[in-house]
């Protein structure tokens, strides 16, 4: 699948059929790429977007983070299917971050750097630690 309308690196995999990514979003160099991605965000490189990971539009995803979509996986599963997760609008997610399956982040979140996320983020708060915790109100 070409996209034309997005700007991308070098070296990525895109999952065949499995991934949609919006209008103007940038995805940076290195990244695997299975999930659902909207318009307007910047996806730094080395990162791991699996299928069943739902990003809105307007999100930034750092460097280096890492998106799960099986909280207890298996090598042999072949009725997988994937937990759902959702990267709410204008959300930002720091570098390094790991995100479980299953987790909400909710609308203008962020996610400090390095944070390991277990638990659903309401909107609007801030959230960082390993795991993530509770900082403060944005």
């Amino acid at each position: 699948m070409k996209h034309r309308h997005i700007k991308r690196g070098h070296y990525n995999n895109f999952y065949d059929n499995n991934h949609k990514i919006g209008e103007r979003t940038r995805v940076g160099s290195f990244c695997d790429i299975g999930g659902i991605i909207g318009k307007d965000c910047k996806i730094q490189s080395f990162c791991f977007i699996p299928p069943g990971v739902t990003i809105e539009d307007n999100v930034f995803i750092g460097p280096g983070v890492i998106f799960t979509n099986n909280k207890y996986p298996k090598v042999n599963f072949p009725d997988f299917i994937p937990e759902p997760t959702i990267i709410k609008n204008g959300v930002a997610i720091g570098a390094g971050c790991v995100i479980l399956s299953g987790i909400v982040i909710g609308e203008n979140s962020l996610i400090g750097a390095g944070s390991v996320v277990t638990e659903n983020v309401p909107p609007g708060e801030v959230w960082y630690g390993h795991p993530a915790k509770f900082q403060r109100k944005l």
